[in-house]
Parts: C-alpha cells; structure tokens; sequence
C-alpha cells in the first residue's frame, strides 16, 4: 500500500506482558490485589487515553475490585511506570501528566456497568481532579460539574529544569477553555507539593466556541467561534516562558452553527457518545515546518453515495473541494473520513473505498496528488478503523491501543508507477516517490531503470524532463526554506485532463489576520507563505530564458565574429569550470550554456534570498546544475549497461545494432527534454549522440537531423569520423556532407586531416577567399613567365600568379599560412585535380 504504518508502540505487546509479570510477583508475593492488581476481565478495560509532547504514552485499566489504575510507558527508555491507584469504580475519560511526571490531571465519570452505584456527587457528572504523584499525595477537585471536562498538562520546550509553575489547560463541554497556573514546592527531600492548593491562579483562554484541536507537538491550541454564522478559525501559541499569545483568526467557509461540540486530539476519549460525535462533521488542522497551514473539512453525509470534502491551503491562499462517488456502498460504511498528516502531504481516505494523497506544498495541480479507488489493491490494506492523526506524522488506533508512525512506501510507490496505465498516477507516483527518498541514490537508480526502459510510457507528459525537474529540486529542497518558490519542481505547468473518479472546485479564500508584530521558527514561515500569496506576481520560480536568449547572442557573435568583452565571457566559462571536473570533452557551445544557467541562477537566488551567506548560495547553485548533469549521465549509463554496450561502440566500422539505436533513441528523448528547457548537457554527450546517429540512420536522415538541430557536430565526433572512414565513394559523400554543414573555423580544420581531392578544393577555395577579400585591381605586365608553371593554362597562370604577389606581400598579415603548406602552388594543385576530376580524366 501506498501508506506505511510502523508501530512505535503497542498495548499487547509493550504494557500487557509487563502487567502480566507485575501480576504473577503480586500473587507469588500473597498481595492480593496490591501493585499492579489484578486486571479485569483479562485486561479488557486496557486503554490508551493520551500521548504527551514527549511521546509518553498514558494509559489506564482496572483490577478485579474495579479500582481504576493509572499507568506511564516512557517511550525513550521503553519502560512502564504505574502513576496512580483511584480506588473508586468510576470511567476515566480524560487524562494528562505533567512533564516531570509529578501531578496527574484526570476526568472521571459514573461507570457505564448496570448496577453500579454513583460514586460521584449527586447533581455532577464529572469529576477532574489533580494529583500529587511524587509520591502520591493530595488529591484535588479541580471540578465535579454536570457537563465533560477535558484535561491537557502544557509541556514547555525547555525541559532540562523543572519549572516551578505548571499549566494546565481544562476545556469544558460547556464551551470555554480555562488555564490553572499550579505553582509547586519539593519538601522533605524529592517530595514535590502544590503550593496554595487551595487557590489556584486561572485564566479563561477561550470561550463560545464549538470545536477545539490540540497540537501537542508545537504547544498549540486551535479553535472556532461563531460570529454571525460566520466560522472563524483561531490558534494561541503557548511558549516556555509562561506566555501564550493569539496568533491569528481567519474565516473559513464551512457551515458548523448546527454541529454541536467537538474536540480533536485532547487524548483518547473513550467515554463520549460515539454514535452522537460521529454524525458530525470531520475537522482538523494540519501545518508543517515549511509554513503549511491546511484545513481539512468533511460535512456530515446525507447519503454515502457521494463524498465531499475540503481542504484549505491557507498559506496558499486557496480550498479544494473533492467530490467522489463510492461504489458497492454498503452498511459497513459507518466510519467516516480520516484525514492523516504525512507532513509534505495530507492524506484523506474511507476504508475499503478510496485514498487520496494530497501535495500539499505544490496543491496547484490535480495531477500532483494521488488519488486511488477501491479497486485498488493498495486500498485493501489499509486499518478499517478510525485513526486519529497527532503530530509528526503520528497515528494513534484507539481501538487496538498502537501508536504507529505513518509513511509513504517507497516500494509500492514504485510498483504503482511501474504498472499504472494512468498519467496522472504516474505523475503522483513520481513525484511521492522522489519526496520519499529525497536524493537516495538507489531509489533514483529505480526509477531510472524503468524510464531507460518505458521512456515513451507517458503521453500526457515527458517523463525524462519531469524526473529531472522533480529530483534536482529534491536534491536543494532542503537547503532553504523557500526554495518552494525559487525553483521549479515540475516541468508541468498546467493539467486539464481529468482524474478518473474524482471532480474538483478551486476557490480562492480570505488571508489570516495575524495578530503578532514578530515572528520566530514556524510562524516566521507562514508568514512568508502569506506574504508571497499578497505579494509574488508573477511567481518567483526560475527558468532559463534570460539564459536561452543570452546564449543565443553569444552564438551570434561567435559566428560574426564581433563577441563581447573577453572578460566578461571568461568569467562565463569560469563559471563552468567550477561545476565538475567531468570537462573530459571541450565543448564550448555548452559549457558557455552553463556558465551563464550558474551565472543567471545565482543571481536568482541573490535576489530572493535575502540574509543567506554568498558562498552557501553559490554552492546550492552549483549542486543544483550538477544534479542535472549527473542524472542526464545516469540515464545514459543505465541504457548504455542495459543494452550491453562497450567502448568499441565509439569507432565508425560498422552498420549499428539494435542496442545501438535504442540507446541513440533515449539519448535524442533526452535532447528533446532538455532543449525544450534549455537545460546544458554534459560534455561529450552531443560526441556520442552524433557517432551513434551516424552509424544508426540513413544518409537523408541523418542528414535532416543535422539540419533540425537533433544532431549537433562537435569538433570530437567529426575528427574521429575522418580517421575511422576510409574513402569509399559512400563514406565520401558521407564526409563531405558533414564538412559543408560545420561552421567555417571548424571545417577548415577538418579539411586539413581529409587527404582528399575535394578536402583541398575546400581548402583551396577558403583560402583563395580570404586572400581576396579586400583585393584591389592593380595594373599588371601582360607578359607571364610560362616557366614557373607546370602546366600553359593562361587563366590559371594569371591568377596563381595574381595569388603569389598577394601573398608576398601580405606575410606580415598571414604569418603561419606556411605551417598549414596552403598557398598558390597549393591551389593550383588543387585546381587541376578537380578539373581532371571533372573531366573524368
């Protein structure tokens, strides 16, 4: 399946063998009921009933006198602790510990069992008290009211001394949120007392509202208030100095004035109705360490045909609202949505019917979320019991009391690539698979052996372009935490094409107020988020065509001879130089086109990224472009190895192979992945391309895709072409029509290794140009001294003779013509060779 969960921890396996063994010393011992006690019913009122900020795990059970006992699993030593014995027979359904495990907070209400007698006072429903467990002292009603109450202890981020004041929040069905500031006191040694007991300081945080979230990990508390109809969402952020403030409100369009009362993550509640809550509506709040803050909303079902619900990406400034239809809809359809954080992504799935994986960093695109059905295998396997989601990626089963953390499968994320016909499972599959490894060379290897092998299994998308985008981005993502916004992580910039199952509804919503003036860690980020929705039109995202169109001048000029400043191209090529030593081949055409991606991207970067170190920026530059080079050879490598390729490849002496043409074909996808981009190549790329189109394609193909671009001449592949080849008449025409389409420095280079009548035509006919180009008539002795030629032509005479006194007198302007044994002799040789040629003499 697509979602892994991995068991931190699990009451049959981690509790209930160490109870049994508290058990058996009890009995041994003759202590009846003392110690653990003696559990009821076999351990069936066993139970998780909270998970503290630092992964504690609280649970409760009862022994055979009904007593209710309180218990502790240290998720960091992986020992359990017995904390507290109530010895009344009444349900806990809310319970918390203090950091230092020294007050217990606990809700209790009437035992459920028929004949029971109440234990609470009369006219009360709950009882919340406080207690003094180190060692177990005092015991203090907070509350016996006629309505549930709620206990969570604040856990501050500094937890290397105890504080002397502790704070607990007490949240009432009554609808407000109270905080008690409990001051304590060790006496007699470690004896740890509440000061002033009997009054203890409280303020009312939160009242009228109608639905509250708690986020243990970041020390959060969201709710909603109703103002005229209208739902506002609201967060206090408690900090380690004793403060809390409200950070922001924000209107969500959802309709909760009919809702009723709901709590999310205030411990494992047992007790409620579960009938009664779970006709309500499913809301939560999820946020990550990039700034995220999304919204997940699912109204209460009329019928269970037809699912909506919402998502809010509030730092993105917009909602989604899916819509699918459930096949084969049956009575056991009675749980609900369960909404998972997966951090990057959030995951919404109905047991047995349909999972869908959200982005929710790049939620722009339908095609970046994974939307799977019951058809699907992987669907089958996931818990058909509610689970509720805690921070980190944390899931709790309260049913089945396991703690498990939730991940993406690697694996089968590759399998469902691998085997999906869809485009948009392909895309989805793609990009959760590189997020889950994040630059992991093997799994990239995966993924690379299957296009080597599928590069056409896309129609909607090119697949090598996409996974080059996707992975180098992946490969910097972690380096800054903006560079959502900086780089492009996928070459798709738009998707209309609709995903099987699913409709969808974009709408844009209403900016948190935020009511702060200063922002540290998380809240600094959203901030950001919110900032860039106001603000970045258009978006920040980078491309090359700045670069693509300085590139294309440089060329120019090159060609015209009439370049720039040496210096500035210099620096250009410097550039290059610092991004590998893998230059094996001078390819100046594209370590230019590097120089300026390094040059161009740099100052991207400098723009938009104020406050970070140059150095630490040129580096994720030259990561960054390196990635790319580094996957293009990976591709190439991997196809190379599949088909069985080797070096003798590299040397024109035979027709080429299947092997041969299917690696040529990958590497012209490749081209055509990267030129749409303008994305540089590595060095020798274009040498190897054009040696296996040479010895794969006919001549008139060959020929138009020189023409077309697909094929670029390098200096490399064009010299080793005119040593391997003999002259057959058809490796003549081959040469030759290969030496008139190089560029002119290239080509006079060329004709100089091709010991050939028609090389030396070319050569002779540039030089003749040259020497004439700025030629001037001058008037001359009619009379030719016929000696000093070998053969009495008069037109050919008079015009070697013409080329002599140029080149006489113009050796301070051509100083090494000698080196190169080109001058009039030369030329005449060569005209007399053609004209025999011609003639066929």
């Amino acid at each position: 399946m697509a979602l892994r969960l991995v068991a931190d921890f699990d009451l049959g396996k981690d509790v209930l063998p160490w109870l049994r063994a508290q058990r058996a010393v009890s009995e041994a011992s003759g202590a009846g009921s003392g110690g653990a006690g003696v559990l009821e019913n076999d351990y069936e009122s066993l139970h998780v009933l909270n998970v503290e900020r630092n992964g504690n795990i609280i649970y409760t059970y009862k022994d055979d006198k009904g007593n209710v006992i309180f218990g502790l699993y240290d998720c960091q030593t992986r020992q359990n602790e017995l904390l507290y014995t109530f010895e009344k027979d009444l349900q806990v359904f809310s319970c918390s510990v203090n950091s230092e495990r020294t007050l217990l907070a606990a809700s209790l209400v009437q035992s459920t069992k028929e004949g029971k007698r109440n234990e609470l006072q009369p006219g009360s429903k709950c009882l919340t008290l406080l207690v003094e467990i180190h060692p177990v002292n005092n015991v203090k009603v907070l509350k016996a009211v006629d309505s549930y109450i709620w206990v969570q202890f604040l856990y501050p981020h500094i937890e290397s001394h105890p504080l002397p004041e502790n704070h607990l929040l007490l949240i009432s069905e009554e609808k407000y949120i109270e905080q008690f500031r409990i001051h304590v006191a060790q006496e007699d040694g470690n004896r740890v007392v509440i000061k002033n007991s009997g009054h203890l300081p409280r303020d009312r945080i939160a009242e009228d509202f109608v639905w509250a979230q708690w986020d243990m990990s970041e020390q959060r508390l969201y709710y909603i208030d109703l103002k005229k109809s209208r739902s506002i969402l609201k967060c206090i952020q408690f900090y380690a100095d004793e403060r809390y403030n409200l950070m922001f409100e924000v209107p969500l369009d959802i309709s909760l004035s009919n809702s009723g009362f709901k709590l999310v993550n205030f411990g494992c509640d047992y007790h409620q109705d579960r009938d009664k809550f779970s006709k309500h509506l499913t809301l939560c709040v999820f946020t990550n360490h990039t700034g995220s803050l999304c919204v997940c909303y699912s109204p209460k079902c009329a019928s269970w045909e037809q699912i909506t619900y919402s998502v809010f990406y509030i730092h993105k400034g917009h909602s989604k609202t899916f819509t699918t239809s459930l096949e084969n809809v049956g009575s056991h359809v009675t749980k609900g949505i369960t909404f998972l954080n997966l951090d990057y992504y959030v995951a919404v799935y109905l047991p047995g019917h349909f999972f869908h994986l959200l982005n929710v960093q790049h939620p722009d695109l339908i095609c970046h979320n994974l939307f799977l059905t019951g058809n699907n295998e992987m669907i089958d396997m996931l818990p058909h019991c509610p689970l509720q989601s805690l921070s980190g990626s944390l899931v709790l089963d309260c049913c089945s009391g396991k703690l498990y953390r939730a991940l993406l499968s690697q694996s089968s994320l590759l399998q469902l690539l691998q085997n999906t016909c869809l485009d948009c499972e392909k895309m989805a599959a793609l990009h959760c698979a590189l997020y889950c490894g994040q630059g992991a060379q093997f799994l990239e290897g995966q993924i690379i052996q299957w296009i080597s092998e599928n590069v056409s299994a896309c129609h909607s998308f090119d697949l090598i372009q996409e996974f080059i985008i996707a992975s180098s981005y992946w490969s910097v993502y972690s380096e800054t935490s903006n560079m959502d916004k900086l780089l492009p992580h996928s070459s798709v910039l738009t998707w209309n094409t609709e995903i099987p199952g699913i409709t969808l509804v974009t709408e844009d919503i209403a900016l948190p107020l935020m009511k702060v003036l200063s922002f540290k860690g998380y809240w600094e980020k959203l901030n950001s988020n919110l900032e860039y929705v106001k603000y970045a039109k258009p978006h920040f995202h980078y491309n090359n065509s700045v670069v693509r169109r300085e590139w294309h001048n440089l060329i120019s000029e090159e060609k015209t001879g009439k370049r720039r400043s040496a210096a500035y191209v210099r620096n250009i090529l410097d550039n290059a130089v610092k991004l590998t030593p893998l230059l094996q081949e001078e390819d100046s055409h594209q370590r230019l086109l590097m120089g300026l991606m390094v040059s161009e991207l740099k100052d991207h970067f400098l723009r938009h990224l104020q406050g970070v170190e140059k150095k630490k920026i040129e580096q994720m530059v030259l990561d960054y472009i390196s990635k790319l080079l580094d996957l293009i050879c990976h591709i190439v490598e991997t196809s190379w190895r599949k088909h069985n390729l080797h070096s003798w490849v590299l040397h024109f002496n035979s027709r080429g192979s299947a092997a041969e043409f299917a690696v040529f074909h990958i590497m012209t996808r490749i081209l055509e992945a990267t030129n749409s981009l303008f994305l540089p190549l590595p060095p020798g790329f274009h040498t190897l391309h054009t040696i296996l189109g040479v010895q794969c394609l006919p001549l008139h193909n060959l020929l138009h895709c020189i023409d077309s671009g697909v094929l670029l001449l390098t200096e490399t592949a064009v010299i080793r072409l005119m040593k391997d080849l003999d002259n057959t008449e058809k490796n003549e025409k081959l040469k030759f029509s290969i030496i008139v389409r190089l560029p002119p420095l290239i080509g006079q280079k060329i004709c100089r290794l091709w010991d050939h009548p028609m090389s030396s035509n070319i050569i002779s006919r540039n030089h003749v140009t040259r020497l004439l180009q700025n030629y001037k008539k001058q008037p001359r002795n009619s009379m030719i001294n016929k000696s000093s030629f070998s053969v009495e032509f008069l037109p050919l005479n008079y015009f070697i003779e013409i080329l002599t006194d140029i080149e006489s007198s113009n050796q301070a302007l051509y100083p090494f013509e000698g080196h190169d044994n080109v001058d009039a002799e030369f030329v005449e040789e060569a005209a007399l060779k053609h004209t025999a040629m011609l003639l066929g003499l």
